[in-house]
């Protein structure tokens, strides 16, 4: 039976990925409490890869692309954290966005709203989180973005 969430989903046309599996010697979650802690997800989504630096090689509107296939990784790895019921999330609490781009690029917020834009819009209210949006002088594999999450459920 799918809940409202998986109504949302559909609603906007969403059919979130398989959860990604880890790349290396870590989990891709932790549920301690009533918090889910999600790795770091990167720009990767079925059929394609966001590579390349922003403010060289990819526009702000490719990064927030990136940002948000980063965004529907996580939200597969958090079905995988409730089981199955994305109706168990209460809130998105954190995202921590990371940018791949050049040392004079300065819209690493604009970018990591293709992530934050998402969680709003499945969750409504419950989605609006504390952020931060940083530049990095390169991402594992050469990818554009990568978000990490903590998400507060039942």
């Amino acid at each position: 039976m799918s809940g409202k969430i998986d109504a949302r989903l559909t609603e906007l046309g969403i059919t979130l990925p398989p959860a990604p599996a880890p790349a290396a010697n870590y989990v891709p979650y932790v549920v301690t409490g009533n918090l889910v802690f999600i790795s770091g997800q990167v720009a990767v989504a079925p059929g394609e890869k966001h590579l390349g630096k922003l403010g060289s090689e990819l526009t702000v509107e490719q990064g927030q692309k990136a940002a948000r296939a980063c965004a529907l990784n996580i939200l597969a790895q958090l079905r995988e954290a409730c089981g199955g019921n994305l109706d168990r999330v209460r809130r998105c609490v954190k995202l921590g966005g990371f940018v791949n781009c050049v040392p004079n690029f300065a819209d690493m917020p604009k970018v990591v709203n293709g992530a934050s834009d998402l969680m709003v819009e499945v969750f409504g209210d419950a989605g609006r989180h504390a952020r931060f949006a940083v530049g990095a002088p390169n991402l594992p594999a050469d990818f554009a973005v990568e978000v990490d999450a903590v998400f507060e459920i039942e």
